[in-house]
């Protein structure tokens, strides 16, 4: 059996050609092709034929096309088997869908991904000569727009817009290996009928005018040029981009560099082909202090080896417990693991409001070199396209933010060499977690060590009862550390026990609680954002408190029942804004508190209104 995707669509059994008429059983064995091997889930399955409405009966039906796929094709239902002159395929149930199991060679845009693949080891190898003609194999392999006569779903659509967009990326890695081999003179008639087909594709115009530069016809480079900057103009209003422009300029002055291996027209990618991984990471903290148990609980799962899934890695902690910070300081310590990409990416804005799954998708395929008109505007086809860029590389995934495990479902790369790093702001479950690490307060020891950090040892040292009492009050909390300590670095004249007083007053220069600085100020306000009004004007009342309160207690602030004040604590607590202390003092043998650096800023807040 051999089924033809990049063309019209054409499936062959014993030698004769064999399509199924109906479109959406074309649609069902498209799919399974395009994912040989793989198991495709019957969610994907139903997304795929019926999108957001599927009918009551899209099970069944789904079944019936399975019953009638493998009548058609002689397909077993079990594993594959072995039989004279090759193994017989097979489509076969899983626990969550089904697998059309083939030989290797049966599936021609799986032969032609295997072809780009050695291509681009042959071109990062420097050998030229075999690249193009394995590029050229690859490109044979194309009969016609790919999935042509299926009636293509959210999933194919972006498969499609994957595999056109390798074809685009290898044919010009192939012109540009054949620019290398100074094959100018060939190059010309092909790109000229390549530009008339698109005449807006700036870099298939830079190429035509190497090619007719290096061939001796500068006149006719420039007329290129001109011809392209009035259809930019004409149809987008927009000028060339720089690297068009740098090539014209080249031209005009006769740069020697043009005859060389210019750079400015190497831009071929497939996927990303030769051009660098992206790497969106922020950049890494100079030192993380007291976090190194958390940093190797968080590297590994990233780091290892046996792997039966895509490791998930959840860091949940309270506002202002450097999440962030030690998310991307794993993310640069496993960039070598991940060498085909570092994305990274917030799920909530500056005021805390949850940013759009799409546009993150957006922002991860550009990063990957997909032209923004390629890039599908559905969320679903995103995603579906984002994971069939990454099933075959090794990316790892940084966001950060997180609100819930419902932000996540169409941002998880699915490769297995893949990862995905999260910091959360609430603690949550989900299957697709492999580990989650919480962040507290630092340790004492780990709390002089950042001190010292900022304003040198010796300063800490020599007032060693001030910085005690400055960690109490910041709670150990890591940003309200790090901003009272800036605030110190300033002032090199002040002793530690002036901040510790003022912060005890309730006011520092700016009339503002010292723990309580901008950053665990907005870091704070991100997360009050999350919650409900009850949940927000409950975390208020709380914060007035001066002692940990019991459940009791925390009912009678709060004007509710005990078992919803318990409720409310929870919710509180999965979210760190609450802590939660053992005591043998009450009943229940605990008691909730809010940490001072939180109480701080709703006090200030409170003393505004």
């Amino acid at each position: 059996m051999h089924v033809n995707l990049l063309g019209p669509f054409q499936v062959e059994l014993d030698g004769r050609l064999i399509v199924p008429t109906a479109p959406k059983l074309r649609q069902v064995l498209s799919l399974f092709a395009i994912n040989a091997d793989r198991v495709v889930s019957s969610e994907q399955l139903i997304e795929e034929l019926w999108g957001d409405r599927p009918p009551s009966s899209a099970t069944t039906t789904l079944q019936t096309y399975v019953y009638q796929l493998r009548k058609l094709y002689r397909l077993g239902s079990g594993s594959r088997v072995t039989r004279p002159g090759g193994d017989a395929p097979a489509l076969s149930t899983s626990p969550t869908g089904y697998v059309l199991m083939l030989a290797s060679d049966a599936v021609d845009a799986t032969t032609f991904v295997r072809l780009a693949d050695r291509a681009r080891a042959e071109l990062d190898a420097g050998s030229l000569e075999p690249a193009v003609d394995t590029l050229r194999a690859a490109l044979r392999l194309w009969r016609g727009p790919a999935l042509a006569e299926v009636a293509a779903g959210p999933l194919l659509r972006a498969s499609t817009v994957w595999l056109e967009e390798q074809r685009r990326g290898l044919t010009l890695q192939r012109i540009d290996a054949d620019l290398a081999l100074r094959r100018h003179h060939e190059l010309i008639g092909e790109l000229t009928a390549m530009v008339a087909q698109q005449p807006t594709d700036e870099s298939l115009q830079s190429r035509l005018m190497l090619a007719l530069y290096r061939a001796g016809r500068r006149l006719d480079a420039l007329r290129v040029y001109q011809e392209a900057r009035d259809v930019l103009a004409a149809e987008l209003g927009l000028e060339p981009m720089p690297e068009l422009q740098r090539v014209h300029q080249a031209v005009l002055v006769a740069d020697p560099a043009i005859d060389d291996d210019f750079p400015a027209a190497r831009t071929a990618t497939a996927g990303r082909g030769g051009a660098e991984p992206p790497d969106q990471l922020p950049p890494d903290v100079a030192r993380l202090v007291g976090r190194r148990t958390q940093v190797a609980d968080v590297s590994a799962p990233l780091a290892a080896d046996d792997r039966t899934a895509a490791p998930v890695v959840v860091v949940a902690g309270p506002p202002g417990s450097g999440k962030t910070a030690l998310c991307v300081h794993v993310a640069h310590k496993l960039r070598t693991r991940y060498p085909d990409g570092l994305l990274y990416a917030r799920l909530s804005d500056d005021d805390g409001y949850p940013v759009n799954p799409a546009e993150v998708l957006g922002s991860f395929l550009r990063a990957a070199g997909y032209a923004p008109a390629a890039i599908p505007e559905p969320l679903a086809e995103r995603s579906s396209l984002f994971r069939s860029w990454s099933a075959g590389r090794r990316v790892l995934v940084v966001l950060d933010d997180v609100a819930g495990a419902g932000q996540l479902g169409a941002l998880l790369p699915t490769g297995l060499s893949c990862g995905t790093l999260i910091a959360a702001r609430r603690r949550f479950s989900d299957p697709a977690v492999a580990a989650t690490v919480h962040l507290g307060p630092l340790a004492c020891a780990d709390a002089y060590r950042l001190l010292a950090h900022i304003l040198g040892e010796e300063r800490v040292n020599r007032q060693i009862a001030a910085a005690h009492d400055l960690v109490e009050l910041c709670e150990g909390l890591p940003m309200a550390l790090r901003e009272a300590a800036a605030h110190l670095e300033l002032k090199p004249h002040w002793p530690i026990a002036r901040q510790v007083n003022r912060t005890r007053a309730g006011e520092d220069h700016q009339s503002r609680p010292a723990p309580a600085g901008e950053g665990v100020h907005r870091s704070l306000g991100r997360t009050l954002r999350l919650l409900g009004e009850e949940l927000r004007a409950a975390f208020c009342g709380l914060s007035r408190m001066a002692d940990p309160a019991s459940l009791d207690a925390m009912a009678g602030v709060l004007a509710v029942e005990e078992h919803r004040a318990e409720e409310i604590a929870e919710e509180l607590a999965t979210f760190g804004l609450v802590e939660v202390e053992e005591t043998t003092t009450v009943p229940d043998g605990f008691v909730y508190r809010v940490p001072r650096p939180y109480a701080a800023v709703v006090s200030r807040a409170h003393a505004l209104t």
